[in-house]
């Protein structure tokens, strides 16, 4: 690949409730990639699960990537080869890909299900390969791991949706205090969470959580900062700076993270003591560890007025638009924004080669 451009495929969009976030992500990858070192396809996942194909100039016009194209739309965007990667069709072939970059935020794109495609279809691609990425999307699995491993988290219960006669508000009350959240078990971006601060409250959160997954997490309410840490590389990561949210909503919610130009400000460096932020930096290589991670993630934290810190989530593919935290907190670190997305492609090209070595049958 040294000869040559890498040719690279951008995933955007996909079945999820964060698509919309998901198309910003790619518009600012797309913008920072070298072409004299990368040659680009673009393939946009419409919300009914299409692969389609796009142009540069299509996916920056934003609102016709999320009407997507037209029905009868024919070409194919990305096929598989013979477990020797895809291929890109368009009409007619336009060669194989070396390496894919999926953007896919949420449900079919950060939860393990497209990893074990690429797998496969034996490409490389980059974030955490099909375990790490299950782990992580699973909010339920990974604060299960994290408390085995000893690392603290908020206190939690789970239930799924044939035990709804079983959540009940004065239960949760007496195990958990008020107020307390609800959230889907397998999502981001603040989808379906809700804070509840009384039983008038309790059925609405419980009934919107239930809408975007089968499993949801109520968990205990922690009064401190909202504290984010990312973390690069495969088998020694690094960790960034940390960064602090200060939401102007209640909580920082889908709508203060998306829609509300001055739902939140962003602080960087946080406004927390060398000593806690060494602390956290700790804390989020061991859990980028514990997860079973690699290539990239977020870790997010509480840290109360009395310096407790408690992991709160992970999220293996953060936000990648130009504001987003992960690319802003490695900025702040000293790794440009082109610089993160170049060396995010070389983790992943590491990481198959790597693979590609282990014996995969006794002949």
């Amino acid at each position: 690949m040294k000869n040559k451009k890498i040719h690279v495929a951008v995933l955007f969009g996909g079945k999820s409730a964060e698509h919309e976030v998901s198309v910003r992500s790619a518009q600012s990858i797309i913008s920072v990639l070298d072409k004299s070192k990368y040659d680009v396809t673009l393939v946009g996942i419409d919300k009914e699960g299409a692969w389609l194909p796009f142009s540069k100039t299509e996916l920056l016009s934003s609102k016709k990537v999320l009407l997507g194209k037209q029905k009868n739309e024919t070409s194919k965007a990305l096929t598989p080869y013979g477990g020797e990667g895809f291929l890109v069709e368009n009409e007619k072939r336009l060669g194989k890909v070396d390496v894919v970059f999926p953007i896919l935020h949420g449900t079919f794109g950060e939860d393990g299900t497209i990893q074990g495609l690429f797998k496969i279809a034996n490409v490389p691609f980059v974030g955490a390969g099909v375990l790490g990425s299950a782990v992580g999307m699973d909010k339920d699995v990974a604060k299960r791991l994290l408390r085995d491993a000893g690392l603290p988290t908020a206190n939690f219960l789970v239930y799924k949706k044939h035990e709804l006669k079983n959540i009940v508000f004065e239960k949760i009350k007496r195990k958990l205090g008020v107020p307390f959240f609800v959230k889907p078990a397998n999502l981001g971006s603040s989808v379906g969470i809700s804070k509840v601060h009384n039983k008038s409250e309790f059925s609405t959160a419980i009934n919107s959580a239930f809408l975007y997954d089968n499993k949801i997490l109520i968990e205990e309410y922690v009064k401190g900062k909202e504290i984010e840490c990312s973390v690069l590389g495969n088998e020694k990561p690094i960790v960034s700076v940390c960064g602090e949210i200060v939401p102007s909503h209640e909580f920082y919610s889908y709508e203060a993270k998306y829609l509300d130009e001055n739902g939140a400000m962003l602080s960087i460096p946080a406004s927390i003591s060398k000593q806690t932020s060494k602390k956290v930096q700790e804390l989020a290589l061991k859990a980028f560890k514990v997860l079973c991670c690699e290539g990239m993630a977020r870790i997010d934290f509480f840290v109360t007025e009395d310096k407790k810190i408690f992991i709160n989530e992970i999220n293996t593919i953060p936000g990648f638009t130009s504001i987003s935290m992960y690319p802003k907190l490695w900025e702040a670190s000293g790794i440009s924004y082109a610089k993160l997305v170049d060396m995010l492609i070389s983790l992943a090209i590491e990481r198959f080669e790597k693979e590609k070595k282990l014996r995969t049958s006794f002949d």
